[in-house]
């Protein structure tokens, strides 16, 4: 089941939650610049509303119905690494659920697999996506 994410070629999860952290964050700003936000001030404000652990957990739960049982495992191990920091400004589930989130962008990012990320991060951000269509 979870040869791919064992494999030598797959880094760490934590390095794959670090990887979509990266991901996410640069998903979220071309979101944001394509709304026509230009101003560095308010682009930063909007992006601290979507790259918070408790707004990855909630986009979590969006996309959990739809992961495969890979991306099922990878979230799983990120979730219950050890390694992780104490979280600042979220509950602990939060965070967890945050990381996995990250690795499962992370892991799809280092496979190559643009559009089941694409659709995963369209799907995380559905509403703000329709919210700009309508405006």
């Amino acid at each position: 089941m979870d040869e791919k994410i064992k494999s030598t070629e797959t880094p760490s999860v934590m390095a794959l939650a670090y990887l979509g952290d990266a991901r996410h964050s640069l998903y979220v700003r071309h979101m944001l610049v394509a709304r026509g936000l230009s101003k560095s001030a308010h682009l930063n404000s909007e992006a601290q509303k979507y790259v918070t652990a408790e707004a990855q957990a909630k986009m979590y739960e969006k996309i959990e119905p739809c992961l495969s049982d890979e991306e099922l495992a990878v979230f799983k191990r990120a979730m219950n690494s050890k390694h992780l920091n104490k979280p600042r400004h979220a509950s602990g589930k939060e965070y967890r659920t945050a990381t996995g989130f990250e690795a499962v962008i992370g892991f799809l990012e280092w496979h190559g697999n643009e559009e089941r990320l694409k659709l995963l991060l369209d799907k995380s951000h559905r509403e703000d996506i329709e919210n700009d269509t309508e405006n």
